[in-house]
């Protein structure tokens, strides 16, 4: 098929596309072309983005919008052709590969439209793993499975501190074992735990806990906050999906972002550099670091997610025009 591709964008009950196809229909006999029509109305994605732009053609690289006339049509299918023959003349090896691609809708393509409708699901599958796991270790550690226990706190070690008094505990006498400095209202505080009061970092990270102060969830508490509303935010988006819109970058770098930078940058220096006083010397709270990171977490996920499905209507509507065409080349007469 040598033949300009024509694109038409359409919707229900609209004289102007009715008029553009019949501009397009007669125009064929002169400028041969190949026709596929999409209906907006058929797929959520295509009105969302074309609602405002119907009909819209495009005409091979190029597009065209309303006021749409036959002098444009023609011209314009003038352009693409005159490409297309100087494309074929000076057998460009890109173009030949591209134009290759472009007549196959292959098992990837399939894939990859696959995911554009279900990214969403993915992610949350994923995040659900991430978060659910270090939950399962303390569960597992309770039920006498020590080994696959230990593993998932060996594959989250590198990924999270760990530390044990910033970390939540399970079927223990405390869900939290704080420290001094924390100023909470606990019985038992981490330095009643190790017996001193000196913090050595390696040795917080490797308590796992007891029968009697219970056993660590494998993500610190401000992971668990930051990850656990991360993934609410995913659920919420995928019910939501397009009626949800970006934050500012601003909004999310000045409520999401420096709230938590604030409040783990300074717990951070003074575990780090506990012997200067240049620096606030403080120790967070389990409701500091769960608000912050569930901020965070929201935050986040607002700004990406709407970014994210907008990328992926785009590959959508590119794969899905492709299988259009791929399906044109083989019905009769192609």
């Amino acid at each position: 098929m040598d033949d300009v591709i024509v694109t038409a964008y359409i919707k229900n009950d609209s004289k102007e596309c009715e008029r553009v196809i019949n501009l397009i229909s007669k125009i064929k006999d002169l400028k041969p072309h190949q026709k596929i029509i999409i209906n907006i109305d058929e797929d959520p994605a295509y009105k969302n983005k074309f609602f405002d732009s119907v009909p819209y053609l495009q005409i091979g690289p190029y597009q065209l919008r309303s006021p749409i006339t036959r002098e444009k049509i023609l011209i314009t299918l003038n352009a693409a052709r005159d490409r297309l023959k100087q494309l074929k003349k000076i057998n460009d090896p890109v173009y030949v590969q591209k134009e290759k691609k472009s007549k196959t809708y292959s098992r990837a393509d399939r894939i990859s439209f696959w995911l554009t409708r279900h990214y969403m699901l993915l992610i949350n599958f994923l995040l659900f793993l991430y978060v659910g796991l270090p939950f399962l270790a303390p569960i597992l550690m309770k039920l006498s499975l020590e080994r696959p226990a230990r593993v998932i706190y060996a594959v989250y070690r590198p990924l999270c501190h760990q530390f044990a008094f910033r970390s939540w505990f399970l079927f223990g006498e405390q869900p939290v074992y704080p420290r001094e400095l924390a100023n909470l209202d606990y019985p038992i505080t981490y330095e009643d735990i190790v017996g001193h009061e000196a913090i050595d970092p390696l040795e917080a990270r490797m308590i796992i806990g007891n029968d009697k102060l219970g056993y660590k969830v494998a993500l610190c508490q401000r992971d668990v906050a930051i990850w656990g509303s991360f993934l609410i935010t995913g659920i919420t988006f995928s019910i939501f999906r397009r009626k949800i819109h970006p934050i500012p970058w601003y909004l999310w770098l000045v409520v999401g972002v420096l709230p938590i930078a604030l409040d783990g940058g300074t717990q951070f220096l003074n575990l780090a550099l506990p012997a200067l006083d240049l620096f606030l010397i403080r120790e967070s709270t389990p409701l500091f670091r769960t608000i912050t990171g569930a901020i965070f977490g929201i935050l986040t996920g607002w700004y990406l997610f709407p970014l994210i499905e907008e990328s992926m209507i785009d590959t959508e509507q590119i794969l899905d025009r492709k299988h259009r065409i791929t399906e044109k080349l083989k019905s009769p007469g192609h």
